[in-house]
């Protein structure tokens, strides 16, 4: 009796502790949770139709989403912890979410008298367009916390104020508070401008989804499964919790909400099996972080990545299945190799068979076979989110749990709650976006950083690693990845792609089209350009290209489909980047949610998790300097099969253990058969013989295991 007492009394304290990794809600107003409710299930439906039948102005659409949105935020959240139970605040909150509506139904009535009048402001233009901004700032900082409306006030009052004061490449002559107010509330460049359209298009119709799955009882099924696929094998818990963080993830969006949904049945079955607390923290933290890279739902960043490249969502999520696999099996190569040095015992002895699982929920994988059905035949994403979240009500009807009207009311609901947050923050950053774009910042940061890597796109990538670490800190990763890549990416894209263009120079490739700029630049080089050439004769012959004709030379040179691949490379550079906030110290939530937990050290929790990702930096080099995104599916394939055993190689490197301990002669050697295996440009023969060796190194560390031990 006494165990059980102590049981639950430490699954209270946990979950005591838990509870400050999500925001101060107000649960003492039941009628006001209860309006939230039904205006959230409202809001739903009301977005499903903006994204099915409604042919309404996008800046109407844009204004009802944060509108709508600031209202649940507003009522949900208060503006601190404290007044959470206070009438008073809840007072001024009622009166925010009146304001929120009110600029709605002014941008509706006033747009038109705006551009009837010229353009030119009256009283109440300033009014409404000063309260909205306030409005996105103070709910932002509710959930938030301070940093982005800090970054978003210093965004603007750069604009209008002390840009005019900076001398050098920073120097903007400056706006007036009108055009900047214009900007920022009526035009498609502002806070209801491309982010916000891919807010409440994209973003909602996946959240919903996400949502909608997650109420069917998906979530449980997944694990089930996780456990079915790993439960028997050494390590099984270790391996469960990268199965089931991994798919979970793609679901929920969030690092940190999949970290505590699934870290409190992964993390103490890690740690009954005989896996160290920290070690089991940190691979629940990873895992989770790498949700948001896997297919076929990768977060908002994946939608906004396609809107900046123009290239389909269908064809993000088909080129990053490799990378994401990549990630996984490294996080799975650590728990393989600890499982083995600590002697990790078997827990699951009754695991139903893995067939017997599949069958018992295989209506749960009808909605992701429809929605990657209707993305292959080129429907668009919030089309197929749509027949999806259907096919989740219709599929439940094959199982016992039936979803009935309850449980769809339940599920939009929700969907709008875990919405509520995202999209008052992507209409705040589209306000920073906006200046970006305006005074042509991201054109001089990109110049800065390309001078500063001195051409060099390892510099770069480590600069760019560099940048995320920093925002992270305070950024969540959408904002982090939509900051940096309007930042960085052009610069990033054009050195990838310049890379490209060098290896045909010296192998001799380049297409005859492209000579003519040469022709004009260095007439004198025009013969040496059909035969191979000195890497360095190469780098001085594109060096004398101007700027202004680079562009044109890389579409003459690569095409238009190798140019398109070598952009979105750059972007999912920055996205996978952009992750590593969630588990690199000092600022790691993923992990210190994870180490709540475990009962372990924060900060010595975030390094093993930081450890344990390693492949958030080395996947993003695969993509820069390998085929691995922009190959065809026999160079993919090579690349993955190659990198995945070099990977494997690091690993034991790392941890000097494979199958057994290994020497250090053995353990510096690791690191040469990695490099034969996943350096960019090396014969295939060396990269089998870095193969060869390594996999005889693992039948040479490999010992009879004891007989499992079970519990």
């Amino acid at each position: 009796m006494t165990d059980k007492s102590s049981s639950a009394d430490s699954s209270q304290e946990i979950e005591t502790e838990l509870s400050q990794f999500e925001l101060t809600q107000r649960t003492d107003f039941p009628l006001i949770t209860r309006i939230v409710t039904i205006f959230g299930i409202a809001l739903s439906l009301v977005h499903i139709w903006f994204n099915t039948f409604a042919t309404l102005p996008e800046l109407w659409v844009s204004a009802a989403h944060f509108a709508g949105f600031s209202v649940m935020c507003a009522l949900t959240y208060p503006a601190a912890a404290k007044w959470r139970n206070s009438r008073f605040a809840l007072a001024i909150d009622i009166g925010i979410a009146v304001a929120a509506i009110a600029c709605l139904v002014y941008i509706i009535f006033a747009e038109d008298a705006l551009y009837d009048r010229g353009v030119t402001f009256v009283t109440t233009d300033w009014v409404f367009s000063v309260i909205a901004i306030l409005i996105a700032l103070e709910l932002i900082r509710r959930t938030m916390g301070w940093f982005i409306p800090c970054l978003i006030v210093v965004a603007l009052t750069y604009v209008v104020w002390w840009g005019s004061w900076l001398d050098g490449i920073f120097a903007f002559p400056g706006l007036s508070a009108e055009t900047m107010l214009y900007r920022a509330f009526y035009s498609s460049e502002g806070m209801f401008g491309p982010i916000s359209r891919i807010s409440w298009s994209y973003v909602f119709m996946f959240i919903l989804f996400g949502a909608f799955l997650v109420k069917s009882g998906a979530g449980d099924y997944i694990i089930n499964v996780s456990r079915a696929a790993a439960g028997k094998i050494i390590g099984g818990p270790g391996f469960v919790a990268v199965l089931g963080s991994g798919l979970m993830g793609s679901v929920s969006g969030s690092s940190v909400a999949n970290t505590v949904s699934t870290g409190v049945i992964t993390i103490p079955l890690m740690k009954k099996a005989g896996f160290p607390p920290k070690f089991a923290a940190g691979v629940e933290a990873a895992a989770s972080t790498g949700g948001q890279l896997m297919p076929p739902v990768m977060g908002a960043g994946a939608f906004i990545m396609a809107s900046y490249t123009q290239i389909p969502y269908v064809e993000i999520i088909a080129v990053s299945f490799a990378p994401a696999l990549i990630y996984f099996l490294s996080v799975a190569f650590f728990v393989r190799i600890e499982a083995k040095r600590s002697g990790v015992h078997q827990l699951e002895t009754e695991t139903p068979s893995m067939l017997k699982v599949l069958a018992s929920g295989w209506h749960y994988l009808i909605p992701l076979a429809v929605l990657v059905a209707l993305l292959v035949m080129d429907f668009t994403p919030t089309y197929a989110a749509g027949i999806s979240i259907i096919s989740v009500v219709v599929s439940s009807w094959l199982s016992p749990n039936r979803m009935g009207i309850a449980d769809i009311f339940d599920a939009l609901a929700q969907g709008a709650r875990n919405m509520a947050t995202t999209a008052v923050l992507l209409t705040g950053i589209g306000l920073v976006v906006n200046v970006i774009s305006t005074t042509g910042i991201g054109n001089t940061f990109s110049l800065m950083i390309n001078d500063w890597a001195g051409g060099s796109l390892f510099i770069m990538i480590v600069l760019v690693a560099l940048a995320s670490l920093i925002l992270g800190m305070g950024l969540p990763v959408t904002a982090s990845y939509i900051v940096l890549g309007t930042l960085s990416a052009p610069a990033l894209y054009g050195l990838i792609a310049e890379q490209q263009l060098l290896e045909l120079l010296t192998n001799g490739q380049l297409p005859e089209e492209a000579k003519t700029i040469f022709m004009l630049i260095a007439p004198e080089q025009l013969a040496a350009l059909g035969s191979p050439m000195s890497f360095e004769m190469a780098v001085d012959l594109v060096g004398k290209v101007p700027d202004d004709f680079k562009a044109t030379l890389l579409e003459q040179s690569l095409g238009p489909v190798t140019v398109g691949l070598a952009l979105l490379a750059a972007h999912l550079i920055i996205f996978w980047l952009s992750q590593d906030s969630n588990v690199t110290p000092p600022v790691c939530l993923t992990a210190f949610a994870a180490a709540t937990i475990a009962r372990t050290p924060p900060m010595a929790t975030g390094f093993k998790a930081w450890k344990i990702a390693k492949g958030l930096y080395l996947v993003p080099l695969l993509m820069a300097y390998t085929p691995l995104v922009a190959g065809d599916f026999q160079q993919v394939v090579i690349v993955t099969l190659f990198a995945i055993l070099g990977t494997w190689a690091l690993v034991a490197g790392l941890e000097g253990y494979l199958e057994g301990p290994i020497n250090p002669l053995f353990r510096a050697a690791t690191f040469g058969m990695a490099a034969l295996m996943m350096w960019p440009g090396l014969d295939i023969w060396l990269r089998l013989l870095g193969a060869g060796l390594f996999i005889a190194l693992v039948v040479h560390s490999y010992k009879k295991p004891p007989p499992l031990a079970t519990a």
